[in-house]
């Protein structure tokens, strides 16, 4: 959990300090007060581009001093480990992370914290683009295999220098090839591994669940699927199609996650709004489970929004189900969204200067 959390120049808050309790956090107030803001700097704590996926650039306050900073001091009850990132003023697109004080990589933010996320603009994950419900998918994963960041890093490093090379055009450098795709292989294999398992651990506990309040989700990977040696005999046949493309046409790069719903047994895109936002929940809400299970640590929980389009009685029934798994931060512009939620740290942004939290 998250004992105090600090950001510096963050968006819209100059300087912000909260100590929030176990359990529920709740953030409420006005449109524009800076709730969303919090929860992506806490999204931050993790691998990745955060819950907006918005440039390091994008993040720090309009006419501050440039660069940010987010602090936070988890685990308490093992002593406190600080974690930090942010940016310099002199380099606002060059991230910076320290774990004890100490500089560290962005990956590996994965072994000391996990943060999930749902948000508004989630909703739509099972009508864009597949690239979306990947990168939805890719952080699951994550949260089970911490160097499933590492091995993605590393894949889409080898596919974009061997999209350049391939690009160049005239005498191919075959030895050159032969090494990028190899690297593409060895790691391509890591994430498929760790996509897979994700899906079968989530789609096991969702499938053995009784309807309820939240509609049960059939999962299953769509596309590219191949063996390590498949690939690499893919890569190295293609290189001539892959040229004229711009880019690798194969590879798990190119897998989908498709959702049905199970109760109707139709796909999830043609399910309605409130259906598809059901479906999200329960996806988040089986995966935070599997997650405290198999890893002795509740994940973070950030719900942007979560409360405002659903029904008193599956309000209740989501905070009921939330209640006791971790450390849970929910935003909402009326207070009166949470009047079921029980004990909690609520915090009413904008917070004066001295700062102040309500139990």
């Amino acid at each position: 959990m998250i004992a105090r959390l600090v950001l510096t120049d963050f968006r819209n808050h100059p300087a912000l300090a909260l100590t929030p309790c176990a359990g529920f956090v709740l953030l409420t107030g006005e449109n524009g007060a800076g709730k969303t803001n919090v929860l992506e700097a806490i999204s931050l704590l993790a691998p990745g581009r955060g819950l907006r996926r918005a440039s390091l650039a994008d993040m720090a306050r309009q006419r501050g001093p440039g660069g940010f900073g987010v602090a936070a001091t988890i685990d308490p009850a093992g002593g406190g480990v600080e974690i930090a990132t942010g940016t310099l003023a002199s380099a606002p697109d060059r991230r910076i992370v320290r774990i004890q004080g100490a500089g560290a990589t962005a990956n590996t933010l994965a072994e000391w914290l996990t943060v999930l996320w749902l948000t508004p603009a989630m909703d739509r994950l099972f009508v864009e683009p597949a690239g979306e419900r990947r990168r939805f998918l890719d952080r699951l994963s994550l949260a089970l295999a911490p160097s499933h960041a590492r091995h993605s890093a590393r894949y889409e490093a080898a596919m974009r220098a061997r999209n350049r090379l391939l690009g160049e055009g005239g005498a191919l450098d075959a030895e050159w090839l032969d090494a990028l795709e190899t690297q593409m292989v060895e790691h391509g294999a890591a994430i498929d591994a760790a996509r897979r398992e994700t899906v079968a651990l989530l789609r096991e506990r969702l499938e053995a669940q009784p309807d309820g309040a939240f509609a049960r989700a059939g999962l299953a990977l769509e596309g590219w699927r191949g063996e390590p040696g498949e690939l690499r005999s893919t890569l190295r046949q293609a290189r001539a199609r892959d040229a004229a493309a711009g880019r690798a046409l194969a590879g798990p790069h190119r897998v989908d996650l498709a959702v049905t719903h199970l109760g109707k047994g139709q796909p999830a895109a043609l399910a309605s709004t409130g259906e598809q936002k059901a479906l999200l929940l329960g996806i988040v809400l089986a995966h935070a489970d599997l997650v405290a299970e198999r890893t002795d640590a509740a994940p973070i929980l950030l719900l942007d929004e979560v409360a405002a389009h659903l029904d008193p009685a599956r309000r209740a029934a989501l905070f009921d189900r939330l209640a006791g798994r971790g450390q849970v931060w929910m935003t909402g512009t009326e207070a009166a969204l949470f009047a079921d939620v029980g004990a909690a740290t609520h915090y009413t942004l904008p917070i004066p200067a001295v700062g102040a939290a309500t139990s």
